[in-house]
This record gives C-alpha cells, structure tokens and sequence, in this order.
C-alpha cells in the first residue's frame, strides 16, 4: 500500500470498500481470489479492492496483537511484524506512569501501538515516524482510538527531535531495512544508529528502548535494567530501562493468561552442576535470555547436568511460572535404533520433542521413528558430558501444586 492507495480507503468509498472487505473474506474461506472476485462484483474497482481486502487480512491477524481494537486499524504487513503486542505495550506504559511520567516522546513509532499505551494511561504522547506511510497509519490509529488529544504524529527523523520538553523517552529502532523487510542484525545499522539510541538516557535519563530478544549482553549500557518478556511461553521482546526506571540488572517478565511474574537477579550467576534427577524443568525462553538460570536454580533447588545447557533438574516437581516441568522415566545416549524400539514397546505414538543443544530436527526424528501406538511421550534431546543424549518423560507433574513464583 502506498500514500494514495491509503487516502483512497479514508474516502467514503474507501470506508465501505473495508466494511465489505470484511464481509467477503469470511465468506471466501481465505480464498484471495474469490474474495477479490466477491468485491469486484459488488462494483469496488480493483485496486481499492486489493487493498481493502489486505487491510482486512491484516486486521484478521492483527487480533492476536491488539484483540478487538484491530478491527478499526491500519496496518502494513511489516509494521504489524514489529508492533508491540498491547499487553506488552500497556504494561509498559503503566510501569511508565506510576514512575510519575507525563509526557513522552515515541521515537520510532511505528504504528503507533506504543504511544496509544502510554495515551490510555493519561500520558501526551510525542511520537515520530521517518516513513510518510507509517507516520500516516499511525496518525489513522490514533484517531481511531479517540486519543488525538493526547498523541501527536509527526513525520520525521527522531535523531532531529527536541527531547528536551518531554521527561521520558521510548525509542523502537527499526531492525529490518526498509522494502525488503529483512531483519537488521548489526546494531549500527538500526534506524536510528546504535549510538544515537544509547546516547539518548545522557539526554533524557528517563528512557526506554525497545530491542531484539536477542541482543548481546555486552551491548546493555552499564546501569541499564535489561528486561526480557513472554507472552504465554513466546518470547516477544527485550527492553532496556534507564535511569531511575531502572530497578534490577537483568528481569524475565513471564505474562500468563492476565497474570504477571516477574523473576529478577544479576545476570551472572552461575548455576550448580549434578547429576540428571527425577525431574527436568525446560525454563521459559525470558528467563534463558536474562540470563537468569542460577537464580531460577536456587528457587528449585535444582542444578544444571551441562553448564552450558539451560535444563534444570530436580528431586522434586514445583509449579512455576518460569519453567515447564516434566518427570524423567529413562535417560538414554542417543541411538535411534534403541528409542525407536523402547517406544515401541510402551505403545507410544504421539510424541513432543523439545530439544537444547542438539543438531538433530525434531520433525525428521519424528518421521524417522515410525511411532505406533496409543500412548503419549515428550522426548527432551539435550548433551551430556558431551554426549548426544535423549531423555524420555511424562507430563505428569499435579496441576493442583500451588504455584511457585
């Protein structure tokens, strides 16, 4: 889509093309063609067709993000790949506003997701967007949400704006190039640079910066809290807080359902090591990130059987929200041959395979074992002493244990 294909979906027309769009791409069972069939025939000319009808898959997607507000936004297919989801996005802001934050500037707005968080929670809200089509798709967000009066979109180059009448800064930086969409690994090539994103908490100490999970530990400023978050075991998104925002080292925020648990620590801990015991815990993805195993360890008094595998293993089975746990039958040196027999001697025919410092793929292992049978197994491949190892397990950890946070 570009600027005039989106003035076009604001006319009137355009109003009704979307509202049909909607319709038809129910109808059409995901069938592109039909749907744009379905809209020709109702006399939308083609090219408002095509982008009604992409709007409307992208809002179909876009739930998963925003819930029901979706269906009154705008999207671009990247745009919506690097849009904070809204639980995220509104936890943030509201840990922004009880540190006492009333105006914030939003460099590197996107579409908008962040700044309409901020702008729920009372905050005005400055935000910047360098692409003209972007800055136009935020600004239709924002109005969709009622919140004009508290957002301002302008279209810029955040390395230019003046933060020095706002009291926090958030900064997104864009980590894919622009029209290839293909992801940025180089921090100095993120719009805008490294340098000038780390530069802003000496402008601003009040700042937040939206980075990828998996950023080099070695690139955290030093002062810096480095927050990793998941929504119901994904791993979404790393931010770093500074300043007085910042309140620990290193964070995992776990979101579950509407539950938040947070686990903090060092970050440079290391965890014991022992033997492989009755039970294993896969943590969640936040906790690996942050480096923040030891401490996840000391809560279960368990120990790594590698220590530089990140499966931790106990004497006995705690619910927490931090790792899955599962209970250890047989541990095996690997050897499809053998697992393939064992498995079949129990009747197993549905696996899952979880695996940690394994070369093997799970989907053609599963092909490979030719399983038959009625009974349910997880298999954790993993590395022991060196050793390719698999470990069969049951799910059979009570749902009734209290919850260990």
């Amino acid at each position: 889509m570009d600027l005039e294909q989106f003035a076009a979906l604001r006319t009137p027309e355009g109003s009704a093309a979307l509202d049909a769009a909607a319709g038809v791409a129910g109808v059409a069972g995901g069938d592109p063609l039909a749907a744009a069939v379905a809209l020709r025939s109702a006399g939308v000319p083609g090219g408002l067709a095509a982008a009604a009808l992409t709007q409307a898959e992208l809002r179909r997607r876009a739930v998963g993000k925003f819930g029901p507000a979706a269906a009154g936004m705008f999207f671009t297919r990247s745009g919506l790949e690097q849009a904070t989801r809204r639980v995220v996005a509104d936890r943030r802001a509201r840990r922004l506003r009880a540190a006492g934050v009333r105006t914030l500037a939003d460099l590197g707005c996107g579409l908008g997701a962040d700044a309409l968080a901020a702008a729920r929670t009372g905050i005005r809200v400055y935000a910047v967007e360098a692409d003209p089509l972007t800055a136009a798709l935020a600004e239709a967000n924002v109005q969709a949400a009622g919140l004009a009066d508290l957002v301002t979109v302008e279209c810029g180059d955040a390395t230019a704006f003046d933060v020095t009448g706002v009291e926090a800064v958030f900064c997104d930086p864009a980590r894919r190039r622009a029209g290839t969409g293909r992801r940025i690994f180089d921090p100095n090539s993120y719009s805008p640079p490294w340098d000038f994103v780390t530069g802003l908490a000496e402008r601003v100490p009040r700042t937040v910066v939206k980075v990828a999970p998996g950023i080099d530990h070695a690139l955290i400023p030093p002062g810096a809290e480095a927050e990793w978050v998941s929504v119901d075991g994904d791993l979404v998104e790393a931010a770093l807080w500074c300043g007085d925002l910042a309140e620990v080292s290193r964070r995992a925020t776990v979101l579950t359902g509407k539950s938040v648990h947070r686990l903090a620590g060092s970050g440079t801990r290391e965890a014991p090591v022992g033997a492989v015991r009755r039970f294993v815990y896969d943590p969640d993805p936040a906790v690996v990130r942050a480096h923040l195993i030891a401490e996840l360890a000391a809560d279960l008094d368990a120990t790594l059987a590698d220590p530089t595998i990140a499966y931790l293993y106990a004497d006995t089975a705690r619910r927490t929200p931090y790792a899955r746990c599962l209970e250890v039958t047989d541990v095996l040196p690997f050897s499809l041959k053998r697992l393939r027999a064992l498995l079949r001697e129990r009747r197993v025919g549905r696996v899952e395979i979880l695996k940690r410092g394994s070369a093997l793929e799970p989907e053609r292992l599963r092909r490979d074992l030719r399983l038959a049978g009625d009974q349910p197994a997880s298999l954790v491949l993993t590395r022991l002493t060196g050793t390719p190892t698999v470990l069969i397990c049951q799910d059979r950890v009570p749902s009734f244990l209290p919850l260990t946070t």
